[in-house]
């Protein structure tokens, strides 16, 4: 397993909120649901995307555009349309006085807007859960990303566009895996543009000592890894492989290890019931207490209290 596949193995959308938006001019919707990540695909005219704190982007017919929470934005059909309704955490809809709009912003199957038919066409879903989103991938990304249609296209659109007005049984795990798999295509082809800023995990996957290094640490985040062990294993002296690893990836061998044995505990302990014994076993760590020790120390609370919501 390379560090790509490891952090796109994270995504599990549960119950992700799903819909096709249809809206005719003048229309803004201020978003401030916290919703930790959003996809969005153009489907029909443009939209204006601005973050409260950037400028506004627009974003065209085949374009998919990458929005990470907590944050908030506002999507428009022009940067100077004031916001009309708001996007509230649950996805309660109101205006910006607070007043209900869901019912009458409801146009049928997981559709939504002001007009079935109007000339702008979205589909949009939305990560609600904290821990569905691995924070490695989260911290990869840019508050907004936007891949253009002209540089990717995915059938999964398409598919999508059918899947979502559906009503059928096990219609939500179809969607879900369907965002899924979105995600992971569009990330892939975002990383992968030219000239892209890639963090350095990514940059060093194909590097010939840092490369398999990578891959042997994501493969088995149990075993009791060394420098030196590592070392060994890529067929290079261990002073080799630090100073490369820390040249590529921009930290050493043993610190990144660290960050995503942590970053793989945070996840278990959002998405799972295991025991914290159960945890630390799995991400390498000998007993609970040896793993509350090191995520307390880099996350400021104890691995209950993060399971708990704090942190």
């Amino acid at each position: 397993m390379d560090a790509l596949t490891d952090l796109l193995d994270g995504p599990r959308a549960r119950g992700a909120f799903m819909i096709r938006s249809a809206l005719n001019p003048p229309w803004s919707v201020r978003i401030q649901d916290e919703a930790p990540l959003t996809l969005v695909a153009m489907v029909r005219d443009e939209a204006w995307i601005t973050p409260d704190d950037g400028g506004p982007r627009c974003v065209r017919p085949g374009d998919m555009v990458i929005c990470r929470g907590p944050d908030p934005y506002t999507v428009a059909d022009g940067p100077a349309t004031e916001p009309q309704i708001v996007i509230h955490p649950g996805q309660v809809c109101t205006t910006p006085d607070g007043t209900s709009v869901s019912e009458a912003m409801d146009l049928g199957v997981r559709t939504w807007g002001n007009d079935p038919d109007g000339s702008a066409v979205m589909l949009i879903g939305t990560y609600q859960m904290r821990g569905a989103v691995t924070q490695r991938l989260l911290a990869a990304l840019p508050p907004l990303a936007i891949l253009r249609g002209d540089t990717w296209r995915s059938p999964l659109i398409g598919l999508l566009a059918e899947e979502i007005v559906k009503d059928e049984p096990g219609q939500e795990v179809v969607l879900d895996r369907l965002l899924d798999l979105l995600l992971i295509g569009t990330l892939r082809a975002w990383f992968s543009r030219p000239g892209a800023e890639r963090p350095g995990w990514y940059r060093a996957h194909g590097d010939a000592v840092v490369g398999p290094a990578l891959r042997l640490l994501h493969e088995d985040l149990s075993h009791p890894w060394t420098v030196a062990g590592l070392a060994a294993r890529v067929g290079v002296s261990r002073a080799a492989l630090a100073q490369r690893f820390g040249k590529l990836v921009g930290e050493p061998p043993m610190a990144y290890l660290t960050g995503v044995r942590l970053a793989q505990a945070a996840d278990l302990l959002r998405e799972s019931d295991a025991t914290l014994d159960a945890v630390a076993r799995q991400v390498g760590y000998g007993n609970a207490f040896a793993l509350s020790t090191a995520f307390k120390r880099e996350r400021g609370v104890s691995p209950q209290e993060y399971r708990a919501g704090a942190g």
